[in-house]
């Protein structure tokens, strides 16, 4: 039987995976350390939903721990490994940019050591569309340069794939890393927008609208992240034959390496998508247009043909049927009706 070690398995996207992971029979071993960045309830209510799986077995363990990352990785040698695991956020690394250092690099140094000692298949982990940073040529593409983000989150995220990219190299090790597109749905973090605009309209306080309401993000619905997880995890990638370092491709590599984005191609405003919150909860909004915040970018466009080129995908699910389901759960998981 296949057993996937998934990383921030009680976080928003690896709690979804997880559970389709388990409902396809696969068995999971689950690593997150349930740290205080957002409410610690919301992750113990996801992980009370997987737990009791007989195929699923939960470790609170961090993932900065080296000597405990060793020792699990060794005890569990696992066939595949899915690294969800980071310090999110692009705001909050203005205030804290050590937890971004010790999570997101000294954290994934361990993911990659492991999966190199005990010869992973395939380590497929979490990017992100911040790596884009100043790049202003729309839609997105990994075959853009993305040397200039403008956050130091964004700067984890791209050093992610140079060190990914280095393993593969060296050690043959396959590696797929997926830059993410502004996730949604039901469970979904309580810092992201979703969450903050629908408990503010429900509590009749302002929403601020940065960029004047301006700012496009191109919204991509979990039941289509975790689709796109599946079908990549299912197929490591091979060197690229055709690669050269004269016209370098930075979405592959003469190694086992590969860089997709995942988006659904159809940017949303701040305000289309605090009307679209506004029709299914049956209330309105207070608006505050306020300016840009430092580290943020005006726009994202996901470029996702590699992913429908290689894996004949491409998201499903309507950015306004992704909305009401959205306020569905929330209604439902806070009692509110």
């Amino acid at each position: 039987m296949t057993k996937i070690m998934v990383t921030g398995t009680a976080g928003f996207i690896g709690f979804h995976l997880t559970r389709r992971l388990l409902e396809q029979s696969i068995s999971v071993v689950g690593v997150d350390n349930l740290n205080s960045y957002y409410d610690v309830q919301l992750k113990k209510d996801r992980l009370s939903q997987l737990e009791g799986n007989a195929g699923y077995q939960f470790y609170q363990h961090d993932i900065t721990q080296e000597i405990v990352m060793r020792e699990l990785f060794n005890e569990q040698q696992c066939d595949m490994v899915i690294h969800l695991a980071a310090q999110a956020g692009v705001r909050y690394s203005l205030q804290n940019p050590q937890a971004y250092i010790d999570a997101n690099l000294a954290g994934f140094i361990n993911i990659l050591e492991g999966c190199r000692a005990t010869q992973v298949s395939h380590l497929v982990y979490a990017s992100s569309s911040s790596v884009y940073g100043a790049n202003t040529q729309i839609p997105f593409s990994t075959q853009d340069t993305v040397d200039h983000p403008v956050s130091l989150y964004a700067a984890t995220k791209r050093a992610n794939e140079l060190m990914a990219h280095s393993y593969s190299h060296l050690f043959e090790l396959p590696t797929t890393g997926l830059r993410f597109f502004t996730v949604y749905g039901p469970w979904g973090r309580p810092d992201m927008a979703f969450s903050l605009f629908t408990q503010a309209i429900l509590t009749d306080q302002p929403i601020q609208l940065f960029n004047q309401g301006r700012m496009q993000r191109d919204y991509t619905y979990i039941d289509d992240v975790v689709e796109a997880i599946s079908r990549v995890l299912e197929r490591p990638p091979a060197g690229n034959p055709n690669w050269s370092g004269e016209s370098s491709n930075p979405a592959s590599s003469a190694a086992p390496f590969r860089i997709y984005n995942v988006g659904s191609q159809q940017p949303v405003t701040l305000e289309q998508t605090v009307a679209a919150l506004e029709t299914y909860l049956g209330k309105s909004a207070i608006r505050e247009l306020v300016a840009m915040q430092p580290g943020d970018v005006s726009e994202t466009f996901a470029d996702v043909s590699g992913l429908q080129q290689d894996f004949d995908f491409l998201p499903q699910t309507s950015f306004l049927t992704g909305v009401e389901r959205f306020v569905q759960w929330y209604r439902d998981y806070h009692g509110v009706h």
